[in-house]
């Protein structure tokens, strides 16, 4: 049985030459399933579990300020790091009445128990309430189904979160035809920067120039195109309002699915000129 692994997952997938092949890229929460708000969910079930307290306030996130930490910044502990150093200024208090952590140390500990546990909670979240939007399945098909196209999904969760999605969402089948699975765990830096997006061209051997990723935040729009990468948008409620072509996203759309979004229509112009413009007529 093959795991998620950040091999090439089908050695029949990987005949053609470089030069003439392209690679789709998915991001994984947001854009094969929208996760948003079951990660929020997660997050303040472990807080209340922790029992996490800033002065007489209960830590807690509400739906707009879950969208603000979405669109700041990536990985769900560089989201606590932000929210109790910059929007609060100050670590809590846990576990009645344990004092705030005042070391580099004791902070990290707290934000690591705190990730493991809100991890096993959104599991349990997953799989009763995942669906994945609409379209995707249908395109990632088209995508393995091609020769010519290679196939991945980059996300910044971590392994055990994003694999149990894999699992639910996409089936073992059409996880295992993969050509690249890049996690949170495996890169030193997390989206906005760069380094999931250059190091899965690195692992499947195709030139940024030819790789097309789908991301739903700004955040996921500023790794793609800092790694030289074509970009589309499947936006969200909580998304849609952002400046993504000020940005330099390539496209938008509210769905894959509710524009009927096909491989030729991404691939199509780009095998004619590979800067050419792409979901003409479709896109927002």
């Amino acid at each position: 049985q093959m795991k998620v692994s950040s091999r090439r997952c089908d050695s029949s997938r990987l005949n053609s030459a470089a030069g003439e092949t392209f690679a789709l890229l998915f991001d994984c929460d947001g854009v094969i399933i929208e996760t948003e708000e079951l990660h929020r969910l997660a997050y303040n079930a472990a807080f209340n579990e922790f029992n996490l307290q800033i002065g007489d306030e209960p830590v807690e996130w509400t739906v707009e300020y879950y969208h603000v930490l979405q669109n700041t910044v990536g990985g769900g502990k560089n989201k606590m790091f932000f929210h109790f150093r910059e929007t609060k200024g100050a670590f809590p208090t846990s576990e009645d009445g344990k004092p705030a952590p005042t070391t580099p140390e004791g902070e990290q500990d707290l934000v690591d128990r705190l990730q493991a546990r809100k991890t096993d909670l959104y599991k349990e979240l997953i799989a009763e309430k995942a669906m994945a939007r609409p379209g995707v399945l249908e395109l990632m098909d088209q995508a393995l189904a091609d020769p010519t196209i290679k196939v991945g999904v980059c996300s910044a969760s971590t392994k055990e979160a994003v694999t149990k999605v894999l699992d639910v969402t996409l089936g073992e089948e059409r996880r295992n035809k993969l050509d690249v699975c890049i996690l949170g765990d495996d890169v030193a830096k997390l989206k906005p920067d760069p380094l999931i997006y250059t190091t899965a061209a690195e692992r499947i051997n195709i030139d940024p120039s030819r790789c097309v990723v789908v991301e739903d935040s700004i955040v996921g729009l500023k790794a793609a195109k800092g790694a030289g990468m074509r970009c589309v948008i499947t936006y969200t409620t909580s998304t849609e309002r952002e400046d993504f072509y000020g940005l330099g996203a390539d496209a938008k759309v509210p769905e894959l699915g509710s524009r009927g979004v096909s491989l030729d229509m991404i691939f199509g112009p780009m095998k004619t000129e590979l800067d050419a413009e792409i979901l003409a007529g479709v896109k927002d």
